[in-house]
Parts: C-alpha cells; sequence; structure tokens
C-alpha cells in the first residue's frame, strides 16, 4: 500500500463498552484519517462521546493499532482504551474496527 492510500481512508465500528456500574453504552465510531507511523504503518486516532444512556455519558480519545492485514486485501486495527471517569465509574472498549481496502 503507497502512503495515499494509507491517508485516504478510514475505519467506522459499532461496539459496546464494558458492564460497569451494571451497565454498558453503545459505541459508535468513525475515526480520523490514517497517520502514518516510522514503522511503514499507519495508525487512526479516534475521539467522541459512547451514547447517552443510563443518565449519562462517557468521554474517549484514542489511538488505534498499527494495521492488522487480512488475507482479502484490507486490514483492521484493534483497540483497547478506557472512556472518561463520569458518574462515578468509566468503562473499557476493545476490539476491532471495521476492515478497509489497502489501497
Amino acid at each position: 500500500m503507497n502512503n495515499q492510500g494509507f491517508l485516504s481512508h478510514n475505519h467506522g465500528s459499532v461496539t459496546h463498552t464494558s458492564c460497569d456500574d451494571n451497565h454498558s453504552h453503545q459505541c459508535l465510531d468513525i475515526t480520523g484519517p490514517a497517520v502514518v507511523t516510522v514503522e511503514g504503518s499507519h495508525i487512526h486516532y479516534s475521539e467522541s462521546f459512547v451514547m447517552y444512556e443510563y443518565g449519562h455519558t462517557h468521554y474517549y480519545k484514542s489511538a488505534s493499532s498499527p494495521a492488522i492485514p487480512l488475507p482479502n486485501g484490507y486490514h483492521t486495527h484493534n483497540w483497547d482504551f478506557y472512556t472518561s471517569y463520569d458518574a462515578a465509574h468509566r468503562h473499557h472498549v476493545s476490539g476491532l474496527d471495521m476492515p478497509a481496502p489497502n489501497s
């Protein structure tokens, strides 16, 4: 994949946070543009709020793992972060985002 391919895509994800304080939140996300790394891969940054549920929300700001190649000419990224501490708790979010083409 050339650098232009790295820079001209983003990823979406639909997941739920961990269950803390007897509930979870839906987390809908679209990453920022790709950022080329010195290792020759790329990462994405994401910043948003989980869905407003149970009378509150949580903020997050995170960076993905480098690209994880898939056998079909696509790639994905792993995410692993914690939300802000609100309403006396926080949530963990982890998993893969939706695949995107390599170029």
